[in-house]
Order: structure tokens, then sequence, then C-alpha cells
């Protein structure tokens, strides 16, 4: 879910590696010896994710795969033979995160050519659950009805009813990245950073020597990624996000390549976005409360949505479901932080101001 974002709602979606919009199909030189590939998103609203490619003396090396979908193959195959390559030149993947359009086509090509994926560790549990589901069943279900969304949750689990996961799509890594560290990509070397938050086991990649930073779904330039959205059910996604955004902040100040969006922006200054921004959605979500419970759908309800500041009430299943976890992860927070208590009624989870002991 894409949630308000003030400071770059008339941001400019031309990319200026390609001179177009940033979806446009190619092979973007980004810096000597990288390549932008968008590669297409159908029936997503995020329309194109941009994977990196790296060229070495040995291959290549991509930065995250795309979604195993047939368009996505043939725009990958088109863009590469742009600049003399094939799928069979790539040696490897480095993967940001394990989420559909950045793991999956990635999955699929290394079986097929070879090449060797790596993931961060933090992403087996969401592995392990996509790889074990019951048909029929999402387990995101369950939390939608904690949060009080029971409509939605009826709605999602009906919309889902006939929904297979393929788990060949999901095989486990060649390798697991576990902690920080340098990997060497043909004569560059890359910090590798563990990023927790938009999902517990996101990496970005960045290269101080270039100036670059391949920020996965971690930094974007014009939108704000969803929070919580995965297989597993961590504690504080919020907080391991803003956390992760302060350390990043940590590095010198290196080009975003994000992997949705055109590239160039400085990460210290999106960085410093990113954390206001959320810090206002905490406050918005604070003036909800005026004495009495409330669920995270609630709040949500209170609360503009997408750039746009839709109303809630205006959003589809899809969106109003991420909406309502996207403020529940919110909540949890202001919990952790003493602004707000949490307890359990009739399967929700209902909220408090701290200090507020008066019932309805």
């Amino acid at each position: 879910m894409t949630t308000p974002d003030q400071t770059t709602s008339t941001a400019r979606a031309v990319s200026p590696d390609s001179g177009t919009h940033w979806t446009e199909e190619g092979a973007w030189p980004v810096a000597p010896g990288i390549h932008r590939i968008p590669l297409p998103l159908p029936q997503d609203g995020l329309r194109s994710v941009n994977v990196y490619a790296i060229e070495t003396d040995k291959g290549l090396t991509l930065i995250d795969g795309g979604w195993a979908i047939e368009a996505s193959r043939q725009v990958l195959d088109r863009s590469l033979a742009g600049i003399g390559f094939s799928v069979r030149d790539i040696q490897s993947f480095l993967v940001t995160h394990v989420h559909r359009d950045h793991y999956t086509q990635a999955v699929v090509l290394g079986r097929e050519v070879g090449s060797h994926v790596s993931l961060g560790l933090p992403e087996k549990p969401s592995l392990d659950r996509l790889r074990n589901a019951v048909p029929g069943e999402s387990h995101h279900t369950p939390v939608l009805v904690r949060a009080g969304a029971t409509d939605i949750a009826e709605q999602w689990a009906a919309a889902h009813a006939d929904h297979e996961i393929d788990p060949s799509l999901w095989s486990y890594p060649d390798a697991w990245l576990d902690g920080d560290h340098q990997i060497t990509v043909g004569r560059r070397a890359l910090d590798a950073v563990s990023t927790p938050g938009h999902t517990q086991g996101h990496y970005v990649f960045a290269d101080q020597g270039a100036g670059l930073l391949f920020a996965g779904d971690h930094v974007l330039p014009t939108i704000t990624p969803s929070i919580g959205f995965e297989g597993s059910n961590p504690v504080q996604p919020l907080g391991d996000f803003m956390a992760s955004l302060t350390k990043v902040r940590g590095l010198p100040d290196l080009r975003v390549l994000p992997a949705h969006g055109p590239v160039g922006m400085s990460s210290h200054e999106r960085v410093d976005q990113l954390l206001d921004h959320h810090e206002h959605r905490l406050a918005l979500c604070l003036e909800a409360f005026s004495g009495g419970e409330r669920t995270a759908h609630d709040v949500a309800r209170t609360l503009p949505w997408t750039r746009h500041e839709r109303a809630f009430d205006s959003l589809d299943l899809f969106n109003s479901a991420l909406a309502t976890m996207e403020t529940r992860v919110h909540l949890l927070l202001l919990v952790a932080r003493g602004r707000l208590t949490m307890s359990e009624r009739g399967g929700h989870e209902v909220y408090r101001l701290a200090g507020d002991d008066a019932r309805p």
C-alpha cells in the first residue's frame, strides 16, 4: 500500500538515464557497466520493476529478477539482447527481498541457466509459509480479523478461495545473505546491508566506490513501500523499517537506484523524507483517538490513502486490506513508544490512549 507522501507528490516519473517515463522498455545505462531494465507487472499498480544488470568479465550479475510471467521474460530477453547479452550470460542474482516481482523470475532463470541466486536469510519463514501453503487459505486473513476488519477478512478469504501457490516459484536460494557483509561483483565491492522493514529479509546493496545504492523497495523515490505485507508476522515491522532507514542514512550520500521509479535521488534526502512521512502518519493515527477504544480498521477509515489522499471507502479490496494492515503496524509502534495501549477483545486488537482507563 502506498501512502500519501506530500514531499514527492509532484515528482516527475521521467528517469534521467532514459529521458522518458521510467517504465519504458530498454536497458538504460545508469553508470559505466550498469544497466536498468524495467520489467512489466501486469495488473499491478506499480506497473514495472527495475532490475539492474551489472557487467563483469564473466557475465552479468542482476540485482533482482522480476516476476515470473511471460511478458516479463520477453522484455528481459529483448532488453539484454539490446546490449549484446542473453539470459545465459546471467551468472548470479542478488535479490533484495522475497516478493514475487523481485524473486520468482530469478528462481526460474536460476533453474533454467544455472544462475546463482542469493536472498536474505530472514526471508526463510515467508518462503516456508509459501512453500507449504494450503490452497485457498491466506495467512493475511487472520491478521485482518485481529485488526477489526471482519468484513474485509471475509471478502479477502473468498477472493483467495481458489488461489493456489506454485511451490516451484518459491524454491530456496542457492545462498542466504546473513548480516552485513561485502560481496565482490567483478571489479566492484558491494556492501550488502540488511534493511528489515518492507520485509524482514530485505537487503540493499551499496556500491560506495561508484556512489550508488541498489535500494530495492527500501528507498523508493515517489512512493512509500508497504510495511508488514509478507509471509511472516514480524513484531515491529515499522520500527524495523525506520531503524533501517536510519542505518542507510549513516552511509555516505548515494544515488538511489530504486526497484520502482526513476533513478538518481539523493539517499540522504529521500531517507529524511520517508522518516518525516511516517512520523506524520503516526501523528495522524494518534489524532484518531479522542477517548475510548479503536481497532486498526477504525483508525484506517479516518486516514487519507495514496498520493491522491483518497478516502478509505473508495479503495478496492486489495488496497483496503493493505491500508488496514499498514495502520495496524503504525499502532503497534505507538504501543511500543508508550503512546497507546493494546488489549484483545472479541478476537480483535483494540487500542486506546495510554493513561485513558475509562471504558465506553
